[in-house]
């Protein structure tokens, strides 16, 4: 198998060099993440992402910690919530999750969507804060060293577009979803024009079995097109689909709690854009992670696999 365990950077505006990939940790139980992440630093992961909604930012940090690798030899990258979208709110919010992970600084700090939402409500709901402003908050934290860059995730393109009128900083990276059912190849390219890094998290697409529920594409494991580069390498679906991001110029984050399977995603197979030619032979699409409808919020509206909301 062609397959080596260096991965490639990417360098961003400030000059830093974002590693190509990572360990994932949405959807990671209590007590599993901790032990995931020891488990991937000490075996090489040069990247872990967390959230603050993830409720895990605490465990991450134990995990780190157990691992014994030094703090510069890793990026850590976490997200601020949308209910720390009001301005006054941004910076508290980032001491909370340093405090939570147990570091003085955060690699890149990413607005994880672009609605804000009501802080003070026990429901959901949507209130009027302008994800510029709350991106202005955010170019502040530069300042004060505690942050080495700043992006966004799961923004449409228009709401890129808005954001880029006004930013200050442009952003760095913008994660978002993407796997041969969700590729978005136009909006992918769309960054490149912008000078934006793309992140591809669920880079397993509806091999994750709690987006396969109910779906009526089959596993990309079992695709096709997957397994046939699968038995081509001698490797993984997951690891053809992991490599693929990386082929095809992406950072990618895929999830695990297994250790065994921890280890086998690290596995990075040497795609040729002739096997990446064949992927876009895939014409099932489905996009995965869309909480538009118990949010309230047209999250992806101009993008492919969007969630049309009733009108109010």
């Amino acid at each position: 198998m062609p397959a080596k365990t260096t991965y490639p950077s990417f360098a961003l505006p400030s000059g830093d060099h974002l590693p190509g990939f990572g360990l994932g940790t949405w959807q990671s139980k209590p007590g599993e993440v901790e032990e995931a992440v020891c488990v991937a630093l000490k075996a090489g992961y040069p990247l872990i992402d967390t959230a603050a909604i993830y409720g895990n930012e605490a465990e991450v940090g134990e995990g780190i910690r157990r691992s014994g690798v030094a703090r510069e030899d890793m990026w850590i990258t976490t997200k601020l919530w949308n209910t720390d979208h009001r301005p006054d709110d941004v910076a508290p919010a980032l001491e909370k999750s340093l405090k939570a992970l147990g570091v003085d600084t955060i690699d890149l700090y990413l607005m994880h969507y672009p609605c804000a939402m009501d802080p003070a409500s026990e429901d959901i709901k949507v209130i009027d804060v302008p994800f510029t402003e709350t991106w202005a908050a955010m170019e502040k934290l530069l300042d004060t060293g505690k942050v080495r860059n700043i992006g966004i995730s799961n923004f449409s393109q228009a709401e890129v577009e808005i954001l880029l009128k006004s930013a200050k900083v442009k952003p760095a990276v913008h994660q978002l979803e993407r796997h041969p059912y969700l590729p978005q190849y136009d909006f992918v390219k769309k960054h490149e024009e912008w000078g934006i890094h793309v992140t591809a998290y669920s880079p397993l697409g509806n091999t994750n079995p709690s987006y396969a529920k109910g779906d009526s594409l089959p596993p990309l494991s079992k695709n096709d097109v997957i397994v046939a580069l699968s038995e081509k390498y001698n490797a993984t679906p997951s690891q053809i689909l992991i490599s693929l991001q990386l082929a095809e110029g992406l950072s990618v984050i895929p999830k695990s709690v297994t250790k065994s399977r921890i280890l086998e995603n690290s596995i990075i197979v040497d795609l040729t854009k002739e096997d990446c030619e064949k992927v876009k032979q895939i014409t099932g699409r489905r996009r995965y992670c869309d909480f538009s409808d118990v949010i309230g919020y047209p999250y992806y509206s101009d993008l492919e696999c969007h969630m049309d909301l009733p009108a109010k």
